[in-house]
């Protein structure tokens, strides 16, 4: 490996920097921790990590063509995303005065349905190639990195949001449990309903 562990410091340091950004990522732990819980959010993290290795790697191999030919996947992907945070969000608001434990699709959303939201947040903004694009070089010189090198800087492409996800989500999941009353549950469900919404129309948009 050519890298020195200060340079992946460095870009781990750049990546939490970032991760401290809210973004479509943030609206959407949100959403998931005050409707079910840190059970329901980290699924979504876990989710987000395969764009978080993918998009870095896409950038170090330079295939700024699968971009241009795959733009209208793309697009159709973003729009999709778009609508099922919208269809979530809107099921959120319809139901919420209902308690979280009265309505399954709040309490049992399920790991693969975390999972896939997570997917289609990160998928759903294929610009990040751009980014990485445009931040990587400023970081290591791509024209000398190993395989190795590169399975280090997908690592820490990973690891740094992928940690950073689940504290921000058990965060939320504390401030969950104070929410113990009716009233209080129905607040929360028209906010994680409106933040899923919104994340849809970011989707949509950005």
């Amino acid at each position: 490996m050519t890298l020195t562990l200060a340079q992946l410091a460095l870009y781990a340091g750049a990546l939490f920097v970032l991760f401290l950004t809210p973004g479509p990522v943030w609206l959407a732990l949100i959403a998931r921790s005050l409707s079910g819980g840190f059970q329901a959010a980290w699924p979504l993290a876990l989710g987000v990590v395969i764009g978080d290795a993918m998009w870095p790697l896409l950038a170090i191999l330079g295939v700024t063509w699968l971009v241009e030919q795959a733009a209208w996947l793309m697009t159709a992907l973003r729009y999709v995303g778009a609508l099922m945070f919208l269809t979530m969000g809107v099921l959120l608001i319809r139901n919420a005065d209902k308690t979280i434990a009265a309505d399954s699709r709040l309490t049992r959303p399920g790991m693969w349905a975390g999972f896939a939201a997570g997917l289609v947040v990160i998928l759903g903004n294929p610009k990040a190639i751009l980014f990485y694009m445009g931040v990587l070089p400023g970081f290591f010189d791509l024209t000398q990195v190993t395989w190795a090198d590169v399975t280090a800087i997908m690592a820490v492409s990973m690891i740094v949001p992928f940690l950073g996800n689940l504290l921000f989500a058990a965060m939320v999941d504390r401030v969950r449990l104070l929410l113990a009353s009716g009233t209080a549950m129905r607040r929360t469900n028209l906010v994680a309903g409106a933040l899923m919404c919104l994340v849809g129309v970011l989707i949509a948009v950005l």
